[in-house]
């Protein structure tokens, strides 16, 4: 059996490790644990231990889970996976954040479920810092855009913006290649006006927390590491 708790603990000192040696308050890192293709008794294991926000990447697993835990009204969900428009309006009725925009159609199609329900979603702008063709994401050019965009969508906050970088040791990258997608973050963030699309980065998991912290992480998505290998599905 997983040891949820155990698992946990060795994440947040990892994190706390990595604030230190960047120089960081561990306060203002996030640990965001990424649940996805796993049972409720590891989530349940989690909540235990103190999380209070998972992540998740499939809507229909998402909101069977949210469903399951519905007596635990402080056990929140954050969507971190590429969403479909005809998937926005079931994301809108449970969400309380989604990692992925990275279009104002999904982002217009969100609107109109979360006005419809009166509720709102914390959002962050999900960038393709590395430039891979087969990663989801807005070319670092169309960011600005976007989020113009999205400042007509009032029930969307815009907390900051999502990374995935580029896995180090495919196609020869290393960590200075890991590192300039951090670095691009950080640029891109400057160059947008904080009123619209706030300071927050989500980025880093369980290969380059540490790096992703150097750089100014303030969430990072780990998985693996927290409730062990994914089930197949």
């Amino acid at each position: 059996m997983i040891d949820v708790a155990a698992n946990l603990a060795r994440v947040r000192r990892q994190v706390d490790e990595a604030c230190a040696a960047a120089g960081r308050d561990p306060g203002e890192v996030r640990l965001l644990p990424v649940s996805k293709t796993h049972p409720p008794e590891l989530l349940q294991a989690a909540y235990d231990a103190g999380v209070r926000l998972l992540g998740e990447n499939r809507v229909q697993e998402a909101a069977e889970k949210a469903d399951h835990f519905a007596d635990r009204p402080d056990l929140r969900w954050a969507m971190i996976g590429h969403l479909q428009t005809n998937k926005a309006r079931q994301v809108a009725a449970f969400a309380d954040e989604f990692h992925a925009l990275d279009s104002l159609k999904i982002a217009r199609a969100l609107h109109k479920g979360l006005h419809d329900l009166d509720r709102s979603l914390d959002v962050f702008v999900q960038v393709n810092s590395s430039g891979e063709a087969q990663k989801s994401g807005l070319a670092p050019g169309e960011v600005a855009d976007v989020v113009a965009g999205l400042a007509e969508l009032p029930t969307l906050r815009v907390r900051g913006l999502m990374t995935v970088a580029v896995q180090q040791g495919v196609d020869g990258a290393g960590e200075r290649e890991v590192a300039a997608c951090f670095e691009r973050m950080v640029e891109l963030r400057e160059s947008l006006p904080e009123h619209l699309c706030g300071r927050e980065l989500s980025m880093g998991m369980s290969g380059d927390l540490a790096l992703a912290i150097a750089h100014g992480a303030t969430t990072v998505r780990v998985g693996q590491a927290v409730f062990g290998a994914r089930e197949t599905r």
